[in-house]
């Protein structure tokens, strides 16, 4: 299963260390012209390295091979091509070895008999480039139906924002490293992760994501429900481990009463509830308000010091941290989540005759 969507699809191949991702669009609308700076500002906000991110530089320069015409869309398939040009599979080789603890080795072996060891092969969270191309292109069709998708770092360990997605600032998102609205919670934040780092250590965390301007009706009454669609694509990203949306647990803690979400006429004549418990979503179709969800992310599996494993065998084996990797990879899987929500969303209007 490398393709994610009904009517508007994502497939992707490659490996963490191989030549290239390569990942083919379908369903994407005709006749949208595609901003190819801002395909550039998503990709950026993933990449590897920076103050944040791993010692690897990738540059995700995304080639469009086919699908367009001076940069609009044909509504034929999109092949995207992404290189990798700072892969060292040298860094791995003792992995040949041994399985290391709380990452996918394992399972990719006795899944096929064979995996690549070459930083965990397609499951690295290098795969994830690809959806961030694709999600850019998807936030650009939806912006002409007045659908805005928006993510940011809510969570960094022990460091949290107050709960809720009122009043958030997106133009605030981007202005520190770890994409955090609230300034004073990021400096925390950063705290947090330069303390973690120093004890050769990782953290987790949670993105929270907001989706604004779906019409109501999207979403399919059963077994493709809205919050089902959004849960699988959330659950599909690496390290995440767990999904909620609208009250989500704290629903589990409250009294009807108090979950209840009245309809009211806003001030244009149009029906809106009062509160927003429900997130959007009620019997699995959206309801004309915000779309609300957080996904929680475990930490990192790859410590920066010296793990305990066992070799092929069952024998002792030390794993030495080699390589390049993430404190914390919590602000670059905004990017992700972000672009997953929108492909998401874009594939749901479609099903829906929404866009």
């Amino acid at each position: 299963m490398n393709t994610t969507g009904h009517l508007f699809t994502l497939t992707t191949a490659g490996e963490s260390h191989g030549e290239a991702l390569a990942g083919i669009v379908d369903g994407m609308p005709a006749g949208i012209r595609i901003d190819r700076d801002e395909l550039a500002r998503h990709m950026s906000r993933r990449a590897p390295g920076g103050a944040m991110g791993s010692g690897r530089r990738e540059a995700d320069r995304v080639k469009l091979l086919s699908g367009l015409r001076d940069d609009v869309t044909l509504g034929t398939p999109i092949a995207i091509l992404i290189e990798n040009s700072d892969a060292r599979p040298g860094d791995y080789s003792q992995l040949e070895h041994t399985f290391r603890p709380s990452h996918a080795d394992y399972t990719y072996q006795a899944k096929y008999g064979i995996r690549a060891v070459e930083g965990g092969g397609r499951a690295s969270a290098r795969e994830t480039a690809l959806r961030v191309a694709a999600g850019a292109l998807a936030m650009q069709a939806l912006r002409l139906r007045g659908v805005t998708v928006h993510a940011y770092t809510s969570r960094i360990g022990s460091v949290a924002m107050a709960a809720g997605y009122d009043n958030i600032d997106h133009d605030a998102i981007y202005t520190n490293p770890v994409f955090c609205p609230d300034a004073a919670v990021a400096e925390r934040m950063l705290a947090e992760i330069n303390a973690a780092r120093a004890a050769g250590d990782t953290l987790g965390g949670t993105v929270s994501c907001i989706i604004d301007g779906l019409p109501a009706g999207v979403g399919e009454p059963v077994y493709d429900k809205l919050q089902a669609m959004l849960a699988s694509a959330m659950m599909s990203i690496n390290a995440a481990h767990g999904f909620e949306y609208g009250m989500g647990f704290a629903g589990a803690g409250m009294r009807g009463s108090e979950a209840l979400d009245a309809w009211a006429l806003d001030g244009c004549g149009r029906l809106r509830t009062v509160t927003n418990h429900s997130g959007g979503i009620q019997g699995g179709i959206s309801n004309g308000m915000p779309v609300t969800m957080r996904v929680a992310f475990k930490p990192v599996a790859t410590l920066l010091r010296p793990v305990e494993s066992v070799g092929l065998r069952g024998e002792p084996f030390t794993i030495e941290p080699r390589g390049r990797h993430d404190c914390c990879v919590v602000p670059r899987a905004v990017a992700v989540v972000r672009a997953m929500a929108a492909i998401t969303t874009l594939d749901a209007m479609l099903m829906a005759r929404k866009w």
